[in-house]
């Protein structure tokens, strides 16, 4: 049996996208939840009780929990099966944000949580991690082979069809990054908002100076949406500027509890987001841009 990417069900269709652009076998893990909320999981191997030497594993890790535990007994158990090489592929990569104790024994879950991966596989790809205080991804996981791949050019190509003479604007000083890899692609005019947070639902936002939106098509771009929050505010002031019309791309489509509704309701037309996490607004397939990473880890460790 030759490499093989391995899914879980509720993540088939972006799994199978990856499989086909990476020319390889693909296979579903069997999950069954019991009534305890523990885990029976059943790996597909041949007819000798065995997997190939090289595994993919997709598994993006939004509502992350139940799906470490996932990981660590499928890496563990895939090791004695006869994998030597496997590689995570994480389109979303959890407690990357959590990068810094504000307040004594608040735990630092970034390096934490990337040793871990670590030691269950020997490569990640992910896409957009937020790496606020660190520049490379590999001062978060320690492996021979990560890589960060960014989905903001190809948000910046779908933009250009959608809004042809937009401007681009990031909701906070994090956002600046994708904003201006975007504004690249594309050559969009662009800005930063200012951003203070009071709290994960009191955010206060500022425009920047001098950037004139008055009857402007302004797309919000950012890494992810969660509570939303931001955005809202960053849409009521653009829209309160004169903004002709706002929508919002991001690459991970996280929207917790009430999120798309409040944005929805702000004045936010549009909404689009790649597929690293399944969400309605998925407008951008990931499996093109990773796919060279995927054979590049294969042809390295076969």
């Amino acid at each position: 049996m030759s490499a093989l990417l391995l899914y879980f069900e509720d993540e088939q269709v972006p799994a199978l996208r990856l499989a086909q652009a990476c020319g390889l076998a693909s296979a579903c893990v069997e999950r069954h939840r019991f009534p305890d909320a523990e885990m029976r999981l059943k790996l597909p191997v041949n007819a000798d009780g065995q997997l190939p030497a090289q595994l993919v594993i997709y598994r993006s890790l939004d509502k992350p929990n139940d799906k470490l535990v996932e990981l660590l007994l499928v890496s563990e158990e895939a090791r004695k099966l006869g994998a030597q090489k496997i590689l995570l592929v994480a389109p979303y990569l959890a407690y990357m944000r959590q990068d810094i104790a504000f307040h004594p024994g608040e735990i630092v879950s970034q390096k934490i949580i990337g040793r871990f991966l670590s030691e269950l596989v020997d490569g990640l790809i992910t896409v957009d991690p937020h790496l606020h205080r660190i520049s490379r991804l590999d001062e978060a996981f320690p492996g021979p082979y990560a890589v960060s791949l960014s989905g903001a050019p190809m948000l910046a190509e779908l933009i250009a069809k959608e809004r042809p003479q937009a401007m681009l604007m990031g909701p906070d000083g994090e956002s600046a990054q994708w904003v201006a890899s975007a504004a690249a692609v594309c050559g969009f005019d662009h800005g930063v908002c200012t951003k203070v947070r009071h709290g994960d639902h009191d955010v206060r936002i500022t425009l920047p100076a001098g950037v004139v939106v008055q009857d402007r098509h302004v797309v919000l771009l950012d890494d992810m949406a969660s509570s939303g929050r931001t955005l809202v505010e960053a849409c009521k002031l653009l829209r309160a500027a004169g903004a002709r019309s706002v929508d919002v791309a991001v690459t991970h489509a996280l929207f917790a509890a009430d999120a798309l509704d409040v944005i929805r309701a702000s004045g936010v037309e549009h909404i689009w987001s790649t597929d690293s996490v399944i969400h309605a607004s998925n407008a951008v397939a990931l499996a093109p841009m990773m796919a060279d990473s995927v054979q590049r880890f294969l042809h390295e460790t076969a």
